[in-house]
């Protein structure tokens, strides 16, 4: 067991930005009971005009204490506010410095990590000490290359020096494992993705590559750019969950992940689907029919440019106290494979979840699609990528060769089109 600079703490407030409001208000408090964690609304809140619930299916606006569902450690709505992978690496090399280069994460408690971690995290929720007094965790504005330089670093197990653990800091609140950060510019915020060290192409360049082409593709997706820092590339994903209001500050809208929506954890990832994805969108979602085009979209795109990490906290959705809604795409990067065949992360239909366009056609009715429309939507990628590939890599600077790595290995792999019509085949057969 590590040693902890503090004692562990037993429970932590939940603040949240209601719509369209820039400051935020208590809501409740979670606390720590047996081996969960389990949330009640505070009394103030609920006697709130505005009070909405921090997700209906699961914390409904009620009264009284209210425990995860079965199976769950603590509300899975609550848990998409906490960090995940490298927010957990960033806050073990503040509180551990060297000696957390070899800790396991989970020897520190969900709550720590919830009060260490940055304000500044994705969705609308925040946690503090106080039930009265918010006090934003956000360290001085940090430039790129200070993040970069902090980002190689830790990834050494490095000590962080107290100006570089602070520029990082940006970063430890936000989900996913590869190293970035939250940086603002203006009236507009972005994630900063930096280079890894065990990279054996550009991911940054490739993630820009995959996302430019999916919006070239009629998909919704996050807004990128590229830069430099230090050298390095660096990703820049402008954020969705925030809006700049002349005079007042910043809003936040909540968001739900894809995990929340089906009921399950990291543990339980593996049986999340996108047929059952879909079933929650007929049910419960705002415009279902076009929602459901739209991630079959989405699914059928993933599986022509090789992200094979479409896990479930690679969806979300907005909440905003009624009804949700599909946020913009993002996390679009292709994987590398050792050979061709692959597999999504989701389960398409049934036990399938292998990478092939015939896998998600045989899924299309699921999603109010027809095989023909399917087939369509396949076909139209194909002819985006195909076609935009060149100049897109030629926007990203991306060299000839990453460009040999990624085509026809990552994009539209051969895998993809096992057993496709002969139509779609033809799209590819010389490329």
């Amino acid at each position: 067991m590590i040693s902890r600079a503090s004692e562990t703490p037993s429970q932590a407030y939940v603040w949240v930005w209601l719509p369209g409001k820039t400051e935020p208000v208590v809501t409740g408090l979670l606390t720590r009971a047996g081996g969960q964690l389990v949330f009640n609304y505070g009394r103030s809140y609920l006697a709130r005009p505005d009070a909405i619930s921090l997700y209906a299916p699961e914390l409904p606006l009620r009264a009284g204490v209210l425990p995860p569902a079965a199976g769950l450690m603590m509300p899975s709505a609550i848990r998409d506010a906490a960090p995940d992978a490298w927010g957990r690496r960033v806050i073990i090399n503040r509180m551990l410095g060297q000696a957390g280069k070899d800790a396991d994460p989970v020897e520190i408690d969900e709550l720590t990590y919830m009060l260490q971690s940055g304000s500044d995290r994705i969705g609308a929720l925040d946690f503090q000490k106080s039930a009265t007094i918010y006090v934003p965790r956000d360290e001085r504005a940090a430039s790129l290359a200070e993040m970069q330089e902090a980002a190689e670093l830790m990834q050494k197990g490095v000590k962080l020096p107290k100006l570089l653990d602070a520029a990082l800091f940006h970063g430890s609140s936000i989900g996913g494992a590869r190293p970035k950060a939250n940086i603002t510019d203006g009236q507009t915020k972005y994630i900063a993705k930096f280079s890894a060290q065990a990279d054996v192409y550009s991911m940054v360049k490739a993630e820009f590559v995959a996302m430019r082409l999916a919006s070239h593709a009629g998909l919704n997706v996050a807004q990128v750019r590229l830069t430099q820092a230090a050298g390095k590339d660096v990703l820049l994903i402008e954020r969705f969950d925030r809006q700049w209001v002349m005079g007042e500050g910043w809003t936040r809208r909540a968001m739900v992940s894809g995990l929340t929506l089906l009921s399950l954890d990291e543990m339980m990832a593996r049986y999340a689907s996108y047929q059952d994805f879909a079933e929650i969108i007929r049910l419960h979602f705002r415009d279902p029919r076009a929602t459901l085009h739209e991630l079959y979209s989405r699914l059928m795109f993933n599986i022509l440019v090789g992200n094979t990490d479409d896990h479930a906290r690679n969806h979300a959705a907005f909440w905003d106290g009624q009804a949700l809604t599909l946020t913009p795409a993002y996390d679009i990067c292709p994987q590398g494979r050792a050979g061709n065949e692959a597999t999504q992360a989701m389960l398409i239909i049934g036990d399938d979840r292998m990478s092939r366009i015939m896998s998600a056609v045989g899924a299309a009715t699921r999603f109010q699609l027809s095989r023909e429309q399917a087939l369509e939507i396949a076909q139209a990628q194909i002819e985006v990528i195909r076609t935009r590939f060149g100049d897109v890599c030629d926007e990203a600077g991306l060299s000839e060769v990453d460009r040999e790595l990624l085509w026809r290995r990552q994009f539209l792999n051969p895998f993809a089109f096992d057993s496709v019509p002969a139509e779609l085949l033809a799209l590819v057969i010389d490329s």
